[in-house]
């Protein structure tokens, strides 16, 4: 009945049925849940685009992608610009001279460097062995412990002694005045939502949702000559090797009859005695004037089977069991494996999106 099956209506499901669809190709789009766009989902409450599944934010070097969202919807000009909140008293994230001012004072770079050299010296010439001693080498001793321990514990549920140092390779400093979070070109959020943005890729495809495809895998397999997959990789081999590790997330939201709580989209909270990690307000993201305002309280947990999975805990454990996987998948005839939960790696949106067309020119190569 169709040429390619696509099981899930996320990112990466949504470009290619999309990419498919514009060269003929016959596609039904399966979703286990109750709505379009996967995690990326926002939710329209009076006004205000609810990130249903956490903060997302598009940003990216690559000008094919920006433009790619572009031709979708139109994007604003929302810059990431979070702020950390430590026992009452605000920081700029990520690091830059505004945080260093606050914490210590200083107001030249030199003067900002003098003090973290001063700091890195507690390690000597040690190679940082975990994530403490890695951010203490990039940072110093003050900002890890107010800006950092506290938050990256609450995140992995771990001690910050006990996690891989490469886990902040990346961690941001700059040393100017620049509160945007993001070093990229481009950087934005759909006006409307992402919904919207994804509901415009799947014009004129036939979606079903509140499909479970692992629960009729053989009756659904028969409706296609190709499957493209998006869901996690060990459940479609009903876990014969073992469950690959998550963190998960939980969210509380409340709507407050104000209209403006925070004064911002994100604020960290970094203590470790603070359960959630960061309060979001959502109305900052795609800013619209209403009387209320809808917040979001982020509670990272270790995930369990049923529970949703977010962060991929990409240790050596893990990263044998999913290559015992992917082996496994490699060997599936009809069945293309892609997107976050598939191939086990945590993507930002512009990376899913140019998976997703990357293997859709391997497609062509192919016919």
């Amino acid at each position: 009945m169709f040429d390619y099956l696509i099981v899930g209506a996320g990112l990466y499901g949504s470009v290619c049925a999309h990419e498919l669809n514009k060269k003929g190709k016959k596609v039904l789009v399966i979703e286990k849940r109750s709505h379009i766009a996967g995690n990326a989902f926002t939710e329209n409450n009076d006004g205000i685009q609810v990130h249903k599944y956490g903060a997302h934010i598009f940003h990216t070097n690559d000008k094919k992608i920006w433009d790619y969202v572009n031709s979708f919807v139109e994007f604003n000009r929302f810059t990431n610009s979070p702020l950390a909140n430590y026992e009452g008293e605000l920081y700029n994230l990520p690091f830059n001279m505004n945080t260093f001012y606050k914490l210590w004072g200083v107001k030249t770079p030199k003067e900002a460097l003098d003090v973290i050299n001063e700091q890195r010296k507690e390690l000597g010439d040690k190679e940082p062995a975990n994530l403490e001693e890695k951010a203490i080498s990039l940072v110093g001793r003050d900002i890890y412990e107010k800006l950092i321990k506290g938050y990256t514990e609450k995140q992995w549920g771990r001690k910050a002694s006990d996690l891989p140092a490469f886990i902040i390779n990346r961690l941001p400093v700059r040393m100017t005045y620049d509160n945007n979070y993001f070093s990229d070109r481009y950087q934005g959020i759909p006006i409307g939502g992402y919904t919207k943005m994804v509901d415009k890729m799947l014009e004129g495809i036939e979606v079903r949702l509140g499909i479970d495809f692992l629960k009729n895998k053989l009756e659904l397999s028969k409706l296609a000559d190709k499957i493209i997959y998006t869901g996690p990789i060990d459940e479609y081999f009903d876990y014969c090797y073992g469950l690959l590790e998550y963190r998960s997330l939980r969210f509380e939201s409340e709507r407050l009859n104000i209209e403006n709580y925070q004064g911002n989209a994100v604020i960290n909270y970094t203590e470790a005695n603070i359960p959630f990690t960061r309060i979001i307000e959502h109305k900052h993201f795609d800013p619209i004037d209403t009387k209320h305002t809808i917040i979001t309280k982020e509670y990272p947990s270790e995930w369990q089977k049923g529970d949703e999975p977010y962060y991929p805990v990409n240790n050596v454990k893990n990263m044998n069991l999913f290559n015992k996987y992917r082996k496994l998948a490699s060997e599936e005839k009809k069945v293309i494996f892609g997107g976050r939960l598939a191939e086990y790696k945590y993507y930002d949106m512009h990376q899913v999106i140019s998976s997703a067309l990357y293997f859709l020119n391997g497609e062509n190569d192919h016919e």
